[in-house]
């Protein structure tokens, strides 16, 4: 029997996370934690196996004015987490950490992450998650195990972020460009399983994973599209202007390439349970 704290209540992953291992009362407690004030300082881990720590600010493209903020929650929150989990005997702790803390995808540029890539994020949300990992991953000692998960873009039913935006439109849009780009995705039910994974074996390091396959604008649309019986014309026409825009932060997010090398995605257990198309389907699949 494994013991799970989820600290950050009500967050997505958590929620589902949550929802998915309670099935499975024989094998885990689960129990979430609210960390919006200073209560969860009084909260005892000491009988706790796991702290999955999921609480953070996740916007890709924060306001200046949030910079503060974003550190004092992504940053100073986590690890006063992970070093309470430590001190109270807790034997792993798991940090979402996020691949934007490699940088942004660009467009027309082939950006693969391998194992030699730098981390080199290119605003304050990517930054506060570096700093956190460079702050906890030194907590890590034979009695304490630290997991840094540096996911790609996750979506899922009643996601937020880039995937309700691009789904919205591809129900609706009559024509859209051509333009090929390549990216990096993770279903949330792939995570859940590879985070079970995680605390199953015990593990520690840092890890990348994601779906099997690449995926890029087009086919996500279509396949969206597909599954509403809406039709839309493709056309390459709009293509040009595409590389003109490369600058804007929208058109970066939606035709932007980056793509996590497959070798670093590899586990010795499958957490791909679901493929592209299935994820789509099942993420869909409660849209009204």
């Amino acid at each position: 029997m494994k013991r799970i704290l989820i600290t950050g209540k009500g967050s997505y992953i958590g929620t589902h996370f949550r929802d998915e291992l309670l099935k499975y009362p024989e094998k885990y407690e689960v129990e979430e934690l609210e960390m919006r004030n200073d209560e969860w300082r009084n909260h005892d881990f000491s009988s706790y196996d796991v702290v999955y720590h999921v609480a953070g600010l996740a916007h890709s493209t924060p306001d200046e004015s949030q910079r503060e903020l974003y550190y004092r929650v992504n940053t100073e929150l986590a690890y006063e987490t992970a070093k309470k989990a430590k001190e109270n005997g807790v034997k792993q702790f798991i940090f979402m950490s996020s691949i934007i803390v490699y940088g942004s995808g660009k467009i027309g540029e082939d950006r693969v992450i391998t194992k030699e890539t730098p981390l080199t994020p290119d605003n304050f949300y990517g930054n506060s998650k570096k700093q956190a990992e460079i702050k906890i991953r030194p907590l890590e000692d034979d009695n304490f195990k630290v997991v840094i998960v540096r996911p790609p873009m996750i979506y899922g039913p009643n996601s937020k972020g880039n995937y309700p935006l691009m789904a919205k439109f591809a129900r609706k849009t009559p024509i859209f460009p051509t333009f090929r780009n390549q990216r990096s995705m993770l279903y949330l039910g792939n995570l859940i399983e590879f985070i079970r994974l995680m605390i199953d074996n015990e593990e520690s390091g840092i890890y990348l994973p994601q779906n099997r396959e690449y995926v890029s604008s087009v086919e996500m649309i279509k396949e969206i599209a597909k599954i509403h019986n809406h039709k839309i014309w493709f056309t390459g026409i709009f293509n040009p202007f595409i590389k003109l825009f490369n600058k804007q932060t929208y058109i970066n997010k939606v035709y932007g390439n980056l793509t996590i090398d497959k070798e670093l995605s590899k586990y010795k257990e499958d957490y791909d349970k679901y493929s592209f198309e299935e994820s789509i389907q099942l993420t869909e699949m409660n849209y009204e």
